[in-house]
């Protein structure tokens, strides 16, 4: 039986461990950038669940239902600002079909006394978790966006970048996982596995997202990270960047790029959770901690 070994990828030279590092440095600044645009994982400012009456929502023109597995929205008397977007109707009704597990912006409105602009105008998104219609308005004005002053991260370090083996399914396995909100599901595919050894140990964890992008999501054993993370892959062979990429039948795990799911940033995310047993039992001291 072959023995099952994952192991750091090669040491490079020391100019091209600078560079790696300034490689890394570059990517936490594009991560940045990215978390700080207007409608942004940091600008979510609620999440409110319509039900089967046309009601008013908190903070959002309109009322809002649920109807034949549908979302709808109007115009209402006293509306102190107006949803626009291409598919909404201007008098209403507008109807919104999300998929399982998706969500869309289906507008935004200007919130009354506000100067016009992106960084001030709200998003309206919207959906579907676990059969329910939600809706998430998404502020540029959110404290969380406003006050963020960049996400606390270990400093990179190369032994952290490690070349694992990897087991793809013939089939992907379909599997319920929960979520970081009460009460919701998601239904998610595992396309595969990688063993990760430390200190004489192989844990096998569980590969979602798709074949040709999968990701791990991931609990550990540090104290200073949010309680669960992910690391999206690349699978050798699918760039023309892939010359120095790991052996064949090996994925390489760059645990420096560990980030924080959307609902590390603030309450309103509905991330999945990981699979049972797709935890590392040692502190992973690389990527993303938890939020301040």
């Amino acid at each position: 039986m072959t023995e099952v070994v994952s192991r750091p990828a090669a040491a490079p030279p020391e100019a091209d461990a600078d560079a790696a590092a300034r490689e890394h440095a570059a990517w936490r600044a594009a991560r940045e950038r990215e978390l700080r645009t207007p409608h942004g994982w940091l600008s979510p400012a609620a999440l409110l669940w319509p039900t089967a009456t046309p009601a008013r929502l908190p903070g959002l023109p309109g009322e809002w239902w649920v109807a034949d597995r549908t979302l709808f929205t109007r115009p209402a008397a006293g509306d102190t600002a107006t949803l626009v977007g291409e598919h909404v109707e201007a008098d209403g009704p507008t109807s919104v079909v999300v998929g399982e597990g998706r969500g869309r912006v289906l507008g935004t409105f200007l919130p009354q006394g506000r100067p016009a602009g992106a960084e001030h105008e709200v998003a309206v998104e919207v959906v579907l978790r676990t059969g329910r219609y939600g809706v998430r308005p998404r502020d540029p004005q959110a404290a969380t966006r406003t006050g963020f002053d960049g996400v606390p991260a270990f400093d990179h370090d190369p032994a952290w970048v490690l070349d694992v083996p990897v087991r793809w399914y013939d089939e992907p396995d379909a599997v319920t996982v929960g979520a970081a909100q009460p009460r919701l599901v998601h239904h998610v595919e595992v396309f595969g596995e990688v063993d990760v050894a430390h200190a004489g140990t192989v844990t096998t964890l569980a590969l979602t997202g798709s074949p040709t992008e999968p990701t791990l999501l991931f609990t550990d054993e540090s104290d200073d990270v949010a309680p669960w993370r992910v690391l999206h892959l690349r699978v050798p062979g699918t760039t023309a960047d892939d010359a120095d990429g790991p052996a064949p039948g090996t994925l390489r795990l760059d645990l420096n790029r560990a980030v924080n799911l959307p609902f590390a940033f603030t309450r309103f995310g509905t991330c999945p959770a990981p699979l049972a047993g797709n935890h590392l039992p040692f502190a992973v001291t690389a990527g993303e901690k938890a939020p301040r």
